[in-house]
């Protein structure tokens, strides 16, 4: 039997079980179909490792694995010394609404949405969205009233993935988030907090480590020559670009290079020309430090319209690994969020809640990776690639 799978109101691809699957994923199965059909009922103890050994023929290092894919997955609580136990929740289907704005205009989300229809869940689960917005009053307009609707319908929880860029956003953010709150709804946060940096809210995050994000690929500039870095932002951004701006500015002093308050840009229209002829002139930067993908490819187009070229004259960086990425005209380095393993943690994370709702409020925070393009080598390492394709050519 297939374990079901948590899905969306339109198609998306699921990941199916092989036909020979390995021997912990067939006592995982075994068990799973059990208690799905009530043969093992909620607080009720599961026969003993040594009882499973015997049962499949396996050893106790591959039951042991069974049992823990089982007790991540929310199915079993296990107890040392007395045993493993059917969670109060193993039985249950539930109804996840989606509250995220930014679906269809922010990349990575869809890949994030992804990943909670591919995870491994213990229950059938259905997640529910809206339609998409057009302006950014849409957008507030349209958070509010699947807010209301997520209410109206009783949902088991709410992946939320709060506004950014919008005039009233932090009070839409925090009020969308109380009235879930006195729903009894909990709320799993996707990306980013309902409150600015560093301030924290009582929901559980699922994301990455931001600050670390941004040390990591301002070191990286510093790394390639960088002398004078500017970290650029757009008027009203999320918390995660603030904490990236911070992760920038501790690399900086950790390198021994001054970080003077307007290296930090954070209200910057990066496809206004004169904002960033202003910049260039201004602060004369060798190294740019955008807070998302998209930012980077709005001044990247703007640098070229200035006659400023990267990265001959200005190396820059990125965050998020979007698609386009490595399709501009010079392929950018970023930092690769691992989207579809956030949305799997995000769903463990919901049933982990609730599971148990008195667990103090948690940030996941999933590892990432450096991906290094054109828009941050050096003369030297732009000129042996080519030579490469020459030789390789001939």
């Amino acid at each position: 039997m297939l374990p079901r799978r948590s899905h969306f109101v339109y198609d998306l691809p699921v990941q199916r079980v092989p036909a020979m699957a390995p021997k912990y994923r067939q006592i995982y199965d075994s068990l799973k179909q059990a208690i799905a059909l009530g043969e093992y009922r909620a607080g009720q103890r599961l026969p003993t490792e040594s009882e499973l050994v015997k049962s499949f023929q396996a050893s106790r290092v591959t039951v042991n694995r069974a049992l823990r894919e089982l007790q991540l997955a929310g199915l079993i609580n296990r107890k040392v010394g007395s045993g493993s136990y059917v969670s109060a929740t193993a039985a249950q289907d539930y109804t996840f609404g989606l509250l995220i704005p930014d679906l269809g205009r922010t990349e990575i989300f869809e890949p994030i949405c992804r990943g909670m229809a591919e995870a491994r869940v213990a229950q059938e689960q259905v997640l529910l969205w809206g339609r998409s917005p057009g302006t950014a009053q849409d957008v507030e307009a349209q958070a509010r009233e699947l807010c209301e609707q997520w209410i109206a319908k009783k949902v088991s929880g709410v992946f939320f993935a709060p506004l950014e860029l919008t005039g009233d956003k932090d009070r839409i953010n925090e009020r969308i988030a109380e009235l879930f709150v006195t729903s009894n709804i909990p709320v799993v946060l996707l990306d980013r907090d309902v409150v600015p940096y560093p301030e924290r809210s009582a929901h559980d995050l699922v994301g990455i480590d931001n600050r670390r994000a941004g040390y990591v690929v301002t070191s990286h500039l510093v790394g390639a020559g960088c002398k004078r870095l500017v970290f650029i932002g757009r008027h009203r951004s999320a918390p995660s670009c603030v904490a990236r701006s911070v992760g920038f500015r501790d690399a900086l002093y950790d390198a021994g290079m001054e970080c003077r308050p307007e290296s930090i840009q954070h209200q910057t229209d990066p496809s206004n020309g004169n904002e960033v002829q202003r910049i260039m002139s201004e602060l004369r930067p060798d190294g740019i430090v955008c807070s998302n993908d998209f930012t980077a490819a709005q001044l990247m187009r703007t640098l070229e319209q200035l006659s400023v070229t990267v990265p001959d004259d200005v190396k820059m960086v990125g965050f998020d690994d979007v698609k386009y990425a490595s399709l501009l005209s010079v392929p950018l380095t970023t930092i690769h969020q691992p989207c579809a393993d956030i949305g799997a943690a995000a769903i463990r994370t919901m049933v982990d809640r609730l599971n148990d709702p008195s667990i103090p409020a948690r940030d996941v925070l999933l590892n990432f990776g450096l991906v290094v393009r054109e828009s941050s080598a050096s003369a030297r390492t732009r000129f042996l690639k080519a030579e490469r394709t020459l030789v390789a050519g001939a």
